[in-house]
């Protein structure tokens, strides 16, 4: 992903860079050319290696930029804006521009590392390895604070891929010189038995020297093994870094698949760890054969405990690869179907495809997945049947295929049923909406005549029989996405979460659902809102009680309960007016009527979701004479009746939108339906339409409101509007 596109994900921090671009006229091209700008200065290589002049490197950036903005000329998009982009390219000088482009770029890196904690940015296949932490693995963050030649390189210098190559020659080095010592060991023994078969033929002088000739062999041939065992076991030391790494890559796409389910973006590398992973399932074969041939040649309490270890990894390796590729839906809602799939990223490697193996799936409680991880982390491959089903499931029975040209072994599961669900006894104040289940993967295939038991958990789902429980239990699969650590125990989360976490998670959450994130200031009224507007030091931790269980203030409802029927409204009514930036929404009534709206001209309005009501959008305005007023909030259900723009299109008094501070007309115009007038139908009755109206401002008690002219259909009760005179 270029380094624009993890830039686009923070709306604050994309303002304030094309805020910087905008100086030089750089705007538009430092977005229509990331690709090729990030090329040149993060990955060329004449760039990285210096062989350049820094002032040849800006000459040469200048005249490729050049003939690149030429070739805008036909874009139709940037048509308008062409002749000024040509203008300003003119008025700058190509070390200027070169410098000014490149400290954007630094400042870039560096304000993606400051970020808070944002684990979708990990991708360690190919990038950084080293690890886990806060940005490990973007690309681009590994160099912040250095050159761009630093730009990214792995552990020790070494990609995760070429690290496996390099292994893979020391492997064969080792095999080489195994064959060598082997063949030197066989040698050796055979003349020296040829010797002893004709002993009784030699002086006593002569076997003695020959005794001592064949000691001194052993001691040498006894220092070479020694060698041989310590750089195997080297080589198994290296192995089981590159594993961990490798299986930590694959945690880390799991955890990433989590946080796609709270609408994250999410980087599908499971291919690129398929590959690492088939190296490896072909390594760590040759390194048993290693071992086992050295034991066969000599007894060595070293290799014996060596195999035993290899034979450890192995298993570690089997097992984790396999995995969950397409999950559940978490929220799960019985006697409905769905889907899901199960891949083994062992590929074709160890054969288990020829057999076609069956996977079985079944659904746990938390408990019973809790136990059943425990006592299989400790067990061998020869594991007992999975624990009896939480729920009965139907069609969950599939069969793994084999597919030649993408090597892909999995099995997928289209068309499952949860007929029923088992729950486990409440303690508290807990709900239906708070209980966990996970499904269960399990098969078992038989490889070099043993058993191998292998199964995997799904990402946790809370079942549902009633659409009304939806809204808690996405408080709870939200929650356990965002927070939950790559190595817990079944399904355990922390009890409260710092603001800098749950801001990034509701961003992540909003965002998905309706194209475009929230706002500094947006994030600054629910951190109130969650801190129930105290005064004075915030604390910086956010409890589950205070998320989705304890009432806002004065309120009957919960912050997620009001959180979640914005996020749904917004999808549902208001998804293109939310992205063109017409609705502020989340902002605090007082700002609006205090601060905001006595600055602006009469006739200003403001779109923002309401306090009391859930799941409602209220328009603030400023009358003709200066009154600030507020209607009673529009729902779903009225705006089923008609839509937003419409209604703001029947109230005359709003004129101009905030905060684009342009005519309401030109806002709403493309958001307005379009309805063909006609006098009559064709079954006689006349045509008529339903229009927002405010009573209190039609009827004059506002003074010095605009009357609207009378409408031929009277509204229905619901769909006049409450004033609220402020």
């Amino acid at each position: 992903m270029s380094l624009w596109k993890s830039v686009s994900r923070f709306p604050e921090l994309k303002k304030r860079m094309t805020d910087y671009y905008v100086v030089k006229g750089f705007a538009e091209i430092r977005e229509q050319f990331a690709d090729w700008i990030e090329q040149v200065l993060i990955n060329d290589e004449e760039s990285r290696t210096g062989e350049k002049p820094l002032d040849q490197q800006a000459k040469s950036f200048y005249e490729e930029l050049k003939l690149k903005i030429i070739s805008l000329s036909g874009d139709h998009l940037l048509k308008y804006k062409f002749r000024d982009i040509c203008t300003q390219f003119a008025l700058s000088q190509p070390f200027e521009l070169y410098t000014y482009v490149r400290s954007g770029i630094l400042q870039e890196l560096q304000a993606l590392k400051d970020m808070p904690q944002n684990p979708y940015m990990y991708n360690l296949v190919g990038g950084n390895v080293n690890g886990v932490g806060m940005n490990t693995g973007n690309p681009y963050l590994s160099g912040v604070g250095g050159h761009l030649n630093d730009v990214p390189m792995a552990e020790e210098g070494y990609g995760l891929t070429a690290r496996i190559q390099k292994l893979a020659v020391d492997m064969d080095n080792i095999r080489v010189t195994i064959q060598s010592f082997q063949s030197e060991q066989e040698s050796i023994y055979t003349y020296f038995s040829e010797l002893n078969q004709t002993r009784a033929m030699m002086s006593p002088q002569e076997a003695q020297e020959h005794d001592n000739q064949f000691k001194d062999q052993c001691v040498i041939l006894n220092e070479r093994r020694k060698a041989l065992v310590l750089d195997l076991r080297r080589v198994v030391s290296e192995y089981d870094t590159i594993q961990d790494q490798v299986i930590m890559a694959l945690k880390m796409w799991q955890r990433n698949q989590a946080l796609a389910g709270n609408g994250a973006p999410f980087l599908d590398n499971l291919d690129d760890i398929q590959r690492c992973v088939e190296m490896l399932v072909d390594m760590i074969a040759k390194i048993q054969t290693f071992v086992s041939n050295l034991l066969l040649m000599a007894d060595d309490p070293i290799l014996t405990e060596l195999l035993s270890h290899v034979r450890s990894v192995q298993r570690m390796l089997v097992l984790s690869s396999f995995i969950v590729e397409r999950q559940p839906p978490q929220v799960m809602k019985t006697h409905t179907r769905f889907a899901a799939a199960v891949r083994w990223l062992i590929g074709p490697q160890l054969g288990l495809y020829t057999n076609s193996p069956s996977i079985e799936c079944v659904i746990l409680s938390e408990a019973q997945a809790q136990r059943h991880a425990a006592h299989n982390s400790t067990s061998d491959m020869q594991t007992s049947s999975p624990p009896q089903s939480s729920g009965e499931i139907l069609n969950n029975v599939s069969t793994m295929e084999f597919q030649q040209a993408t090597r892909v072994l999995s099995a997928s599961f289209r068309n499952m049923q949860l007929k029923k669900i088992k729950r486990a006894e409440k303690k508290g104040t807990e709900s239906v909406m708070d209980e966990k289940f996970s499904l269960l993967f399990y098969t078992t295939v038989v490889f070099n005549e043993f058993k191998i038991s292998c199964w995997t958990l799904s990402l946790p789902v809370v079942v549902i029989v009633h659409g009304n429980q939806e809204p808690q239990s996405w408080a709870t699969i939200t929650w356990d996405n965002a927070f939950s650590d790559i190595t817990r125990e079944p399904f355990q989360v922390p009890e409260k979460v710092r603001w800098a976490q749950l801001s990034v998670a509701l961003n992540t959450k909003f965002g998905s659902a309706t194209g475009r994130g929230l706002t500094e200031e947006n994030l600054n009224f629910l951190y109130e809102k969650l801190f129930r507007n105290e005064a004075g030091e915030h604390t910086e931790f956010i409890t589950w009680a205070q998320f989705c269980k304890e009432p806002l203030p004065d309120r009957t409802f919960t912050f997620w309960d009001w959180f979640f029927a914005i996020m749904k409204l917004t999808k549902d009514h208001l998804l293109n007016l939310w992205k063109e930036g017409l609705i502020v929404g989340f902002i605090n009534k007082r700002k609006t009527l205090e601060e905001i709206l006595p600055m602006q001209q009469y006739g200003t309005f403001l779109l923002r979701f309401s306090d009391s009501e859930l799941g409602g959008i209220t328009v603030a305005f400023v009358d003709d004479q200066g009154n600030k007023l507020m209607l009673a909030p529009w729902t779903s259900r009225d705006l089923n009746i008609r839509c937003l723009a419409d209604r703001i299109h029947d109230l005359n008094v709003l004129r101009i939108v905030y905060p684009k501070n342009i005519p309401r007309d030109e806002a709403f115009a493309s958001f307005y339906s379009h309805h063909v007038e006609e006098q009559t139908t064709r079954d006689g009755y006349v045509a008529n339409t339903i229009r927002a109206h405010v009573p209190a401002i039609e009827g004059g008690s506002v003074a010095g409101t605009p009357q609207h002219q009378p409408q031929d259909i009277t509204m229905p009760k619901s769909q006049s509007n409450t004033l609220m005179h402020l």
